[in-house]
């Protein structure tokens, strides 16, 4: 049996506690439509509520519920089509998941943030489906090719910690580009928080020289930024609110400021100017990583300003600090203890590393591009409604059935396309998280990087290998997935004799949008679009 729909009175006093901690309107207006919502809700009686992590999980449990779905609550949390491996869940996220009837989510390393929402879980009745649970034995080990970018201990790993200093003169410093910036960053702050920082207050408590909680008081203040999520590529940087809002602007560099802390050390500041002030992201920006030289970053401090550099307040006092975004909560507090604050701390511990523990094995997330994945998943997803809503344990049964006729028709035209093509090795030049598909049908790929890397650059050494396989092979086109820019694969292209391939994109389903979905996407139709690119190139 599943929960009854709670009263308008209840939501509302939950709720209420929710929106108490609202810094803004946008907040408060989000919690007072849930509100609403439930309060007509409470009329129906019970509804069936279910929260789906990514698309392939949100369409599969419409096409199993068939009919039944216009009277069920169905969350596809990613809608607004950021990737799986960068996802934070919002407060209100966390509060659907705490009260659903059944939650699906992929079970990789980029769900690590899982175990906090299950344990707030308020619904004893709740059943949990982990996709990668599921597929048990079948589940892959990430692989890594030859050729291929290899982040597996991810990009900061490689960063050299001997050139961060606080001590310096002043004509050492250099200018840097913005690119030794570049990348997906995390705020810091939301981690403080959420309690996932706590490990590191009492790890550093034991020097004695403040409690846990000190710490924690601390950091708050050190860490607390308006943004969640920084976006650099190129000279473009991407803010991400706490809400979801983005603002954006190209930047250029206005030079270097040397900053003289209270204790006698000091810092480069690296400061770029919006070149539209009218976009709305922040005009006035610095960065300090602790470096004086161009080198990759492997975290940083930003601050900023929409009046002027000097306009800058309390620099000592709030340092708004962000990490890798492919980075776990518990990854990042790693860092934290093994770094500590930076910006005034002159003997810190550079010696830590993040790799991955002797013996741990990665496994690749991407299970639902295999069609016959597809078919167990499905069916776990319709025994877990079946037991949740057993007065129609039949019609999802039969639901089932009819979907699996369709990925079996499916899967038996990739059979027969790909079983008599020529060419059965695909080039992508990005990342390839075909891995399952790939293995059913017996192809073969080379790629700029594994499915679940964070990288964005390729190597000199990575693009004229894909470029000479390319040529080694005859290939008339190489792949992308969705949403790429394309740069790569052109440059590899550049690099090839015949300089004229096509590009062609494949769909990895993990960054489908709510207006995808509203023009018609579904699981099938976005796989069929896949057979039809692969149709296009192989014949």
């Amino acid at each position: 049996m599943f929960k009854k729909t709670i009263a308008y009175t209840t939501a509302a006093a939950i709720l209420l506690g929710l929106t108490a901690c609202a810094e803004n309107g946008s907040q408060q207006e989000t919690a007072e439509n849930i509100v609403t919502d439930a309060k007509a809700d409470a009329v129906t009686g019970e509804q069936l509520s279910i929260v789906c992590t990514i698309f392939p999980e949100y369409d599969w449990v419409k096409q199993i519920l068939g009919d039944h779905a216009s009277g069920a609550e169905i969350t596809y949390l990613l809608d607004s089509g950021t990737d799986l491996h960068s996802y934070q869940p919002t407060a209100m996220d966390m509060a659907k998941i705490a009260d659903c009837d059944l939650f699906v989510y992929v079970g990789g390393e980029s769900d690590e943030w899982v175990e906090d929402a299950l344990a707030e879980a308020v619904n004893p009745d709740m059943q949990v489906i982990n996709l990668m649970d599921v597929m048990g034995d079948a589940a892959k080990e990430e692989e890594i090719k030859e050729g291929m970018e290899h982040d597996h201990d991810h990009e900061h790993d490689e960063h050299d910690h001997s050139k961060e200093v606080s001590t310096f003169e002043d004509d050492e410093v250099q200018d840097r580009p913005l690119s030794d910036w570049e990348g997906d960053w995390q705020s810091a702050y939301p981690l403080v928080l959420d309690g996932s920082l706590d490990e590191a207050w009492e790890h550093k408590s034991e020097d004695g020289g403040m409690t846990a909680a000190e710490y924690k008081d601390y950091y708050t203040k050190g860490y607390k930024s308006d943004y969640n999520a920084i976006s650099i590529h190129d000279n473009h940087i991407k803010f991400t609110d706490k809400d979801g809002k983005v603002t954006e602007s190209d930047y250029k560099y206005t030079g270097y400021y040397i900053q003289n802390w209270s204790t006698g050390t000091k810092a480069a500041m690296y400061r770029f100017e919006a070149e539209d002030h009218d976009a709305g992201a922040p005009i006035y920006i610095e960065f300090n990583d602790h470096m004086i030289e161009p080198e990759k970053a492997a975290h940083f401090h930003i601050r900023m300003s929409n009046e002027s550099f000097d306009a800058i307040v309390d620099p000592e006092g709030n340092w708004p600090t962000f990490f890798d975004a492919a980075l776990s909560a518990e990854e990042v507090c790693d860092e934290v203890i093994g770094h500590g604050h930076s910006d005034e701390d002159e003997d810190e511990d550079h010696d830590h590393d993040h790799e991955h523990e002797e013996g741990e094995v990665e496994y690749d997330e991407h299970v639902w591009l295999s069609l016959k994945n597809a078919k167990t998943l499905c069916t776990e997803i319709a025994d877990r409604l079946s037991i949740l809503d057993s007065a129609n344990k039949d019609d999802y049964k039969a639901n089932l059935d009819a979907y699996t006729a369709q990925l079996d028709k499916l899967d038996g035209g990739f059979k027969t396309l790909i079983g008599g093509a020529a060419q059965k090795t695909l080039v992508f030049g990005d990342r390839f998280p075909f891995r399952y598909f790939a293995d059913d049908y017996g192809l073969d790929y080379f790629a700029a990087f594994a499915g679940c890397s964070a990288e964005t650059e390729a190597s000199f050494d990575t693009i004229v290998f894909l470029a000479e396989k390319m040529d080694e092979l005859g290939c008339g086109t190489i792949f992308t997935i969705e949403n790429s820019d394309h740069k790569i694969a052109q440059t590899i292209i550049d690099n090839t004799k015949a300089k004229n391939q096509n590009i062609a994109e494949m769909n990895s389903l993990q960054s489908v949008t709510k207006d995808q979905i509203s023009s018609g996407a579904t699981y099938l139709s976005l796989m069929q679009a896949n057979y039809d690119t692969l149709k296009g190139a192989l014949q």
